[in-house]
């Protein structure tokens, strides 16, 4: 069986945690943070999981991680 490649621009963005779920930052927290609540700001710094829909997509994207 060949190696896999990893997509490098996934695994800059994905990490898994040791029970096997996929951790990812979320959007809109680069730039105009100026028009946007604290709260807003504070909830945007936490990260989340790969939602279920999506799981297996981004599986493939990072198989070795």
């Amino acid at each position: 069986m060949p190696k896999l490649k990893t997509h490098t621009g996934a695994a800059k963005r994905f990490s898994k945690t040791g029970s096997g779920k996929i951790k990812r930052r979320q959007t809109k927290t680069r730039h105009i943070l100026t028009s946007k609540l604290p709260k807003t700001k504070a909830k945007l710094g936490k990260t989340l999981m790969v939602s279920d829909a999506d799981f297996e997509k981004v599986a493939r994207m990072i198989p070795y991680a």
